[in-house]
């Protein structure tokens, strides 16, 4: 499936008839297909090159090395959790994965009511950790133009979402599928689900598996370009705006039974708020037609709930 392709680059500029342009293709792909690709986001090869060198020294590293960075009590939410933890919600079987996961960090002066956990560092790959914060950054800075420009397709003003997303808590995943060796019980490398935050960007896997859940209720298979990045809409944007904008059903897949030996890696970055945010449904995408569908939580409340579905809490 060749999804809806948007220029970044038109957003940030100062053209008004570009941006304009923008912010209508970016919502009207996100409200008919819920995906949509990415280019010149602003996220550079070399860092994109040096992340996935890192990432795969990283989950190079022996089983017992690995162990020793799997952080107890924080549901996964910083450092490594092993093969076979998480499962899609509404599902036994675990995904054929182990993950790593880097957060933000806290910002002197930041008033938050709950300081954000520290980072592990990893001591047998001592780039690892650094690059991943650097490509955090990269992705928080591309994610806040995107909620932008999706702010101003709801009618509301450009920067009515920055306050709680500037330092928000955002998760940046770096995720291995290893070689696949015996017939799967009955998992696939991640089952369905819709991701938990407002938007995902993804950058593009080391390998195909990636599956959107479209319109008609068909499976379809997504690809892009090297150099776009692939973003979709999460579960608190679709409270957020009352089902106006959907959270996408996604999966990846096993590859055919000859690709088997062949790993998956794939690093997509969770664009959370601050966990005291809001999620009560925006006024504007309340209406007769459309009447409020979900009751109000907080951001965190949300996140804690889904962590204990999916396995991890």
């Amino acid at each position: 499936m060749s999804i809806p392709v948007v220029d970044l680059s038109h957003f940030t500029s100062q053209n008004e008839n570009l941006k304009t342009k923008f912010v209508s293709d970016l919502g009207k792909a996100y409200e008919e297909v819920g995906f949509v690709a990415v280019k010149n986001h602003g996220i550079s090869d070399d860092l994109i090159s040096r992340m996935y060198t890192e990432v795969e020294h990283f989950f190079s590293l022996p089983e017992a090395t690995k162990r020793q960075y799997e952080i107890p009590g924080l549901a996964g939410q910083r450092g490594y959790t092993s093969f076979g933890k998480e499962h899609a919600k509404g599902f036994s079987s675990a995904d054929l994965k182990e993950f790593f996961q880097l957060g933000q960090e806290n910002v002197p002066g930041s008033l938050l009511d709950v300081p954000y956990p520290d980072n592990v560092l990893v001591a047998e790959a001592p780039k690892f950790t650094p690059v991943l914060l650097e490509a955090f950054r990269s992705f928080e800075k591309t994610g806040l133009d995107l909620m932008r420009a999706i702010a101003l397709f709801l009618e509301l003003d450009e920067h009515h979402f920055d306050d709680q997303l500037i330092n928000g808590n955002s998760i940046l995943r770096a995720i291995y599928y290893p070689p696949i060796t015996s017939e799967p019980a009955s998992a696939i490398r991640a089952e369905q689900h819709e991701d938990i935050n407002l938007i995902t960007l993804l950058i593009g896997a080391s390998a195909d598996g990636l599956q959107i859940l479209n319109m008609q209720g068909e499976w379809v298979s997504v690809t892009s370009l090297p150099e776009q990045i692939v973003v979709n809409v999460g579960d608190m944007l679709q409270r957020l705006t009352n089902n106006r904008l959907r959270s996408t059903t996604h999966r990846v897949v096993n590859p055919p039974k000859e690709k088997w030996s062949s790993p998956r890696y794939s690093i997509p970055f969770f664009f959370h708020p601050k966990l005291n945010t809001s999620l009560a449904c925006l006024e504007s995408c309340i209406s007769e037609s459309n009447p409020k569908q979900y009751v109000d939580y907080t951001a965190g409340e949300y996140l804690d709930e889904r962590l204990r579905e999916i396995g991890l809490k």
